[in-house]
């Protein structure tokens, strides 16, 4: 991915993220909270198999879509 695109992709990860600050569930491994924006940024990796770094440019709308989906389910 472009500079560009991944740079406003992070922005919309960051996004994201902070619409899931206090919404995801506890978590025995996380006994001081959970990090939103890992977990966006893993969620990520694991739907593409990917970091988000890493995939090309022609996924952006696809993956604004998933993080859209992210907020509904999660948030």
């Amino acid at each position: 991915m472009n500079d560009e695109n991944r740079k406003n992709l992070w922005r919309l990860i960051q996004l994201t993220g902070d619409y899931l600050i206090n919404k995801l569930p506890d978590h025995p491994n996380h006994p001081k909270g959970r990090n939103p924006y890992a977990h966006v940024a893993l969620k990520i990796k694991n739907h593409y198999g990917l970091s988000y770094k890493d995939l090309s440019d022609d996924k952006l709308e696809d993956v604004k879509l998933f993080l859209d989906n992210i907020k509904k389910e999660e948030g």
